[in-house]
């Protein structure tokens, strides 16, 4: 079976050596494995979190340098969305949460976890990333209360809506936000009182789109939202701001390592590491965040532009040259590439987003692949911000039944162009008997 569904790294690009020195370091070094195996501080273990502000500003290059004071160290970007939404929302006061569409899928029920389960937007993308006058007429559509069910606390807002996005590289439809709406989307929620709250988990897996063998790329292609409201118009509208970067070390080292970091002003970083969770036993991933340290003082950055980013350059480049040799032949499109406004010098990420002809459907096209050619992809309906009533009633903008997601992360390098060549010879079955 060639397997490209699964957004995971490709074992080879573990570090597995790395993390074994790192490891070693720790336990041979009394002065870290002691404080690390005990219980920590409420912010994160404060060596990452400085190691982690000098490797962002570095990649980032924001006009001022990134203080420790704006890093919480989390339990990885799942994880700490729950956490985000503990502390800064409240479902009898927070409106309800406006996603990008089509969705990291697996966020909604973190969504729903928190509350607001059936108030679920989606928000359609346009060329440019999110459709930022259908966010607006939501948003001024929604109703507002008074009182929230949170009892005021020091350390907290309650934000009167949540918007979540992934701005670089979005799952699955591989968008980057261009820079004009980043900012357009900081003034709306500023405007609306929302929390931007941002996956910014495939940043620095980014390479040039044009070429498999371009020099790495050692700088983010575009500020983060949390940058832009850190100076956009005079900076933030109070101390807690209205973005937050929810960063996790999962697509680097490895998602096993459970550890990642969230960056905000400093007063929201604080009152994220005041959740409950974290204020009872210390930031979670205590032990691995002293590992994952070793790496981030050390060789993350060599480990991410001579492993992965050629790696994963090369298997997209792979993948796409094989969509257009074996699918856009037989009327399949790439909707992120639609037009010569959406075309991106600067690729990444994990996926690749496709749209079939009509009148063939993606889940009965996944089926049919997984049974009959042995490939296994992801049917765009899986992409739906669930819960959302209006979204369903409009199949035809929003349900994403004709898309496919292909994930070229994880698959060996030789399978992803078979992989992708049996579905072009499903499709072609397919038409030809329509």
């Amino acid at each position: 079976m060639i397997n490209l569904f699964t957004g995971w790294p490709n074992p080879q690009l573990l570090p597995v050596a790395d993390l074994a020195a790192a490891a070693s370091t720790v336990f041979s070094t009394p002065a870290i494995s002691t404080p690390a195996l005990l219980y920590g501080p409420d912010p994160g273990y404060e060596p990452l979190r400085e190691h982690i502000a000098t490797w962002l500003t570095s990649f980032y290059r924001p006009n001022d340098a990134i203080s420790a004071d704006r890093i919480c160290i989390t339990g990885g970007a799942s994880q700490n969305l729950a956490c985000l939404l503990q502390v800064f929302s409240d479902p009898a006061y927070t409106q309800g949460v406006w996603m990008v569409a089509p969705t990291y899928f697996l966020a909604c029920r973190i969504m729903d976890d928190a509350g607001f389960a059936g108030r679920l937007h989606a928000v359609p993308e346009d060329a440019e990333g999110i459709d930022i006058a259908a966010l607006r007429r939501g948003l001024q559509e929604a109703q507002t209360t008074d009182e929230p069910y949170k009892k005021s606390r020091p350390w907290r807002k309650i934000y009167r809506h949540i918007i979540y996005a992934t701005p670089t590289f979005s799952n699955p439809s591989m968008k980057v936000m261009s820079l004009r709406r980043r900012e357009e989307l900081v003034r709306l929620a500023r405007e609306h009182d929302a929390l931007l709250i941002t996956d910014d988990v495939y940043d620095f897996l980014q390479w040039p789109a044009a070429s498999a063998s371009a020099s790495p790329l050692s700088t983010a292609a575009l500020p983060r939202l949390v940058d832009i409201d850190r100076y956009l118009d005079g900076g933030p509208k109070d101390q807690y701001g209205h973005a937050v970067s929810n960063g996790s070390f999962s697509k680097l080292i490895g998602p096993g390592v459970r550890t990642g970091w969230a960056e905000g002003t400093p007063k929201l970083a604080f009152g994220l590491s005041q959740a409950g969770s974290s204020h009872s036993g210390g930031a979670p991933s205590h032990l691995t965040a002293a590992i994952v340290d070793q790496l981030v003082q050390g060789n993350l950055q060599e480990v991410i532009e001579k492993t992965l980013q050629p790696a994963l350059a090369a298997r997209y480049h792979i993948a796409m040259a094989a969509v257009k040799a074996h699918l856009l032949p037989l009327g399949v499109t790439l909707p992120s590439f639609a037009d010569e406004q959406s075309t991106q010098a600067v690729a990444g990420g994990y996926f690749i987003w496709i749209k079939l002809p009509s009148p063939l459907r993606a889940d009965e096209l996944a089926a049919q692949a997984l049974e009959k050619e042995e490939v296994r992809v992801a049917a765009g309906t899986l992409f739906r911000v669930g819960g959302d009533e209006k979204q369903e009633k409009v199949d035809a903008q929003n349900d994403f039944a004709d898309c496919l997601r292909i994930c070229f992360a994880w698959e060996e390098e030789q399978k992803i162009d078979e992989g992708i060549r049996r579905l072009g010879r499903l499709i072609a079955k397919l038409t030809a008997t329509i």
